[in-house]
Formats: structure tokens, sequence, C-alpha cells
């Protein structure tokens, strides 16, 4: 933690730590998108779409400032969240992109409840390494903000959180009727639909996959205390530099 509170301190590695987490969580949304677009016609336009996605991670090795950073992590974002808004294709479902606090239709209320139990799971496997949750170096220190579960998420979100969106509404297993619109146009999940939303999650967390640096078999939910390890190893001197997920 002394040597997490340093850095969180030097701009420089601020800078680098940063660079490399969003370019992961940008290599990560193309992927994504590439995996649901390989049974669409890819048209001119789709593909012009993800070669801007692909350039803006390109962009990021010369960043020169977080703020730059941010910068081609928002333009990203952008063109992103408007080709996921294409793979959505159930009227009941519809999606126009990301909004949120409050979230405004029934696919943002399930983003924003799959990345509060992301973020959970990041805050406590960083603990469990012995890390500060609240001590962050892309995301800036605010009372009460979880800064570093926020920088560990940004790998997982598209590749998590938005593949398990997506699985819930072409799967059927979230319903239209799970869902409620209150007086200021916030949309919220019924008790039944947390249910079952949390139900789903539950088994998400128990599938198998393969590490990218470890080379093991791990389950998802394991994920995130892997890379507080690893991150942790870094920090401490025991790994040359910190490989994202």
């Amino acid at each position: 933690q002394k040597a997490q509170a340093r850095l969180s301190d030097t701009e420089d590695f601020r800078l680098a730590f940063s660079k490399k987490i969003i370019e992961a969580k940008i290599h990560n949304q193309q992927v994504l998108i590439k995996r649901y677009l390989r049974s669409a016609s890819m048209t001119k336009n789709i593909e012009i779409m993800v070669n801007n996605i692909v350039a803006c991670e390109k962009e990021i090795k010369g960043c020169e400032s977080i703020q730059q950073v941010m910068g081609y992590e928002g333009s990203a974002a952008r063109v992103y969240f408007s080709m996921l808004s294409k793979l959505i294709n159930k009227q009941e479902f519809k999606f126009d992109g990301r909004n949120k606090r409050p979230p405004k239709d029934n696919v943002n209320a399930m983003l924003s409840f799959a990345y509060s139990l992301l973020a959970g799971m990041c805050g406590a496997a960083l603990e469990a390494v012995g890390l500060d949750p609240y001590v962050g170096f892309f995301h800036t220190d605010r009372p009460g903000r979880m800064s570093l579960a926020l920088d560990l998420m940004e790998e997982f979100r598209g590749i998590m959180a938005d593949r398990f969106v997506l699985t819930l509404i072409n799967k059927r297993i979230m319903k239209p009727e799970y869902f409620t619109k209150k007086e200021n146009g916030a949309v919220i999940m019924t008790d039944q639909g947390r249910k079952a939303f949390l139900s789903a999650w539950q088994s998400k967390k128990q599938e198998m996959i393969k590490h990218p640096y470890l080379d093991e078999k791990i389950e998802w939910g394991m994920a995130p205390y892997v890379q507080s390890m690893l991150l942790a190893r870094y920090l401490r001197g025991d790994l040359d530099e910190y490989p994202p997920f």
C-alpha cells in the first residue's frame, strides 16, 4: 500500500498505467463487436466504425497526458456503444446509446447494474491481495470512490459486463416485465428482474476461461482476483510490467 500510494502521486507511472488499461479496454471492446458481427453482413459503414475503434486503440500509445487518454477512450466509447445498439435488435430492448444517473431504458439499467456488481468484485479482489481500492491511478481519488477498483474493471467492462447483458437479451433471460419506469424517467429492475439477473450473474462467474497471461483455466469470477494479484506483484517490483486482461 505504501508503494501504491507513492505511485498514485507519480505522473509518469499514472500515465503509463492508464495507457495500458485503456488500450486493453478498447481492444476488448473491438473483440466483442467483431465476435458478434461474424454472423452479420459487414457493410462498409460498419467496417469504418470498427476501424475507428482500432484507430483509437493505436493512438493511446502516443498519448502524453491522462487527459489525452480519456479523450481517445471517450471517442472509442461513442463508436462502440453506437455499434452495440446495432447488435440489439429486439424492440422491447431498444438501445440508443449509453445513459446513466439515471438509466433511461432497460439495457442501460442492466449495464449499470452489471457495472456496479463488477466494481464490487474488483474492490473485494484488491482488498484481498492487500491493495487499497480507494487509491487509483487512472481514476482520480474522491471521497468514497473506489478509484483503483474502477481502474481494474476497465479491462472487464466489455468482455464481462457488456457481453453478459447481450447474452441476457439474446437468450431471453430478462423480460420486458422485469423493468419499471419511475416518474423521473429512470428505469429500474423489479425484484423478480434482479433475482433473474443475479442468478445468471452467479452462473456467469462459474464459467471456465483460460487466463491469457497465466495460460491456466480459471473461473470468470476469479479473473478480477488474478488481475489484482498481478497488479500487487507489479507494484512490489516482482513483475517488470502489469499484464492487463
